[in-house]
């Protein structure tokens, strides 16, 4: 999360400031590569990493697995929706032209407010199947990072169209914790913490994709939840598959440890299944900043279903350009297996099949659908920039001007409709990821306030603006 905005941010040079940020591209001197370009898309190959099947089997000899619908079913916490969703992160707009959502959706009072986990990606299941339905559901799933702690990533899944029974406008949502699994020093299968900031997601059949910055992706099966608490008694530790025990209450733990499962509190727990790694060699450092050539960062993923003969992820890069450092950014598309949910590889290399230099710094995530790419930009807690960007005379280059979005806007998600006979209503799906604090001026103001959200901006919304 970058840092605060400075109080007082209407005054003329705060304007000057944002107007240059959000506006106006930086042109690259001939030692850079210029905004807008090609980029070298070999530099988004990816390769698989060690095979983790036989780990994951043994934790599935060990730990019952729960379907997704089960798990909505038995969702701990509530969201609210529609009247009920009083958390406004749009406001009027730094500019007062903000573009309002067609849906929103608020986190209960603990997620909304917590220091400890960050909300940053979001999937749905309109990228994983073509029917847009998983079973009979249509869930959402975001990802939040520990930032305080070393609890890594958890997931959330929702879904917005089913209603709790008596509460119209309340929808059920449930905590899965993603965990790497591996063997320990006595050959026992167990599971750690998955250190990323899962900055994007993006869900394909049965596999659920993590950005996983300096290094490619890391993969997770919806098939592979597995369940600590069956009995859904938490006082007291369940007897798993293997005769051990499992126990829900210790915060403090995670993995097998003496004979005992753990989770840090979480019933569900994911265990990653496979991995890809960049084939070039990383040239970015942790710092905001990027570089031209080598391999990119994965800062935020998606799917594009628009060619169903040729289904891709689109991977960008976040970058907070300086003068020394004035590139923006990549964004690669990488070829998706229709048949299998992976990505599609040709003697072990998963080959991008395009790339370009992005117009413009601090991108958040990035969708494509039917050649439009819409890019979600922050900066500090001023309200968002949603852009828009074509390819035209082979560079990415805008379409139109820049709308004014909700403060702290992260990943987007493509909902296409094609369910729909002729096609239905397509959304843009994203969320934002800083909390409502009341002690600090900048995320109180009516222009530009604070506040986590799951949205969704119907596209022909986004479009139709100038």
């Amino acid at each position: 999360m970058p840092p605060r905005k400075p109080a007082g941010r209407y005054a003329s040079w705060i304007a000057a400031a944002l107007a240059v940020v959000l506006s106006v591209p930086v042109l690259g001197s001939p030692a850079h590569a210029a905004p807008g370009d090609p980029a070298t898309a070999s530099f988004f190959n990816l390769k698989s990493g060690p095979d983790l099947s036989g780990q994951v089997a043994d934790l599935k000899a060990a730990l019952p697995t729960e379907g997704v619908q089960d798990l909505l079913d038995q969702g701990n916490r509530v969201a609210k929706t529609d009247a009920s969703c009083t958390t406004d992160p749009f406001g009027s707009g730094d500019d007062g032209k903000v573009l309002a959502p067609a849906q929103k959706l608020c986190w209960d009072s603990g997620d909304s407010a917590t220091e400890e986990w960050i909300p940053q990606g979001v999937t749905g299941v309109s990228d994983a199947q073509t029917d847009e339905l998983w079973g009979s559901r249509k869930p959402l799933v975001t990802a939040w990072y520990d930032k305080v702690g070393s609890k890594g990533v958890r997931l959330s899944f929702l879904d917005p169209k089913t209603a709790i029974p008596g509460d119209p406008d309340g929808r059920r949502y449930r905590h899965v914790l993603l965990v790497e699994p591996y063997y320990n020093s006595y050959n026992h299968v167990s599971y750690k913490a998955i250190d990323v900031h899962a900055g994007g997601i993006a869900w394909y059949k049965y596999y659920l994709y993590v950005a996983d910055t300096m290094n490619g992706l890391r993969v997770f099966d919806m098939r592979s939840i597995l369940d600590l608490n069956p009995d859904q008694n938490a006082s007291v530790d369940d007897t798993t598959l293997d005769g051990l025990k499992s126990n829900v209450r210790d915060e403090t733990q995670i993995g097998r440890q003496s004979n005992v499962y753990y989770s840090y509190t979480y019933r569900y727990v994911m265990p990653q299944v496979a991995s890809y790694k960049f084939v070039s060699a990383q040239g970015n450092s942790s710092a905001g900043t990027c570089v031209a050539t080598g391999a990119p960062k994965a800062s935020y993923i998606s799917v594009d279903r628009s060619d169903t003969a040729a289904p891709a992820m689109i991977m960008g890069e976040y970058c907070d350009s300086d003068d020394t450092h004035p590139e923006k950014g990549r964004v690669g598309a990488l070829p998706i297996d229709d048949a299998t949910g992976l990505l599609k590889s040709t003697n072990g290399v998963v080959s991008a099949t395009g790339a370009f230099y992005l117009p413009r710094d601090l991108t958040q995530g990035a969708a494509r659908y039917g050649g439009m790419y819409y890019f979600n930009r922050s900066w500090t807690t001023h309200s968002g920039s949603l852009r828009r960007a074509t390819v035209s005379g082979g560079r990415l280059v805008d379409y139109g001007a820049n709308i004014t979005n909700a403060v702290g806007p992260e990943d987007l998600s493509f909902e296409h409709g094609q369910s729909v006979p002729g096609g239905g209503t397509q959304y843009l799906w994203s969320l934002t990821e800083h909390r409502m604090d009341p002690t600090d001026p900048t995320c109180t103001d009516t222009g530009s306030p604070c506040g986590r959200v799951i949205y969704a901006h119907r596209v022909t919304d986004v479009l139709a603006r100038p």
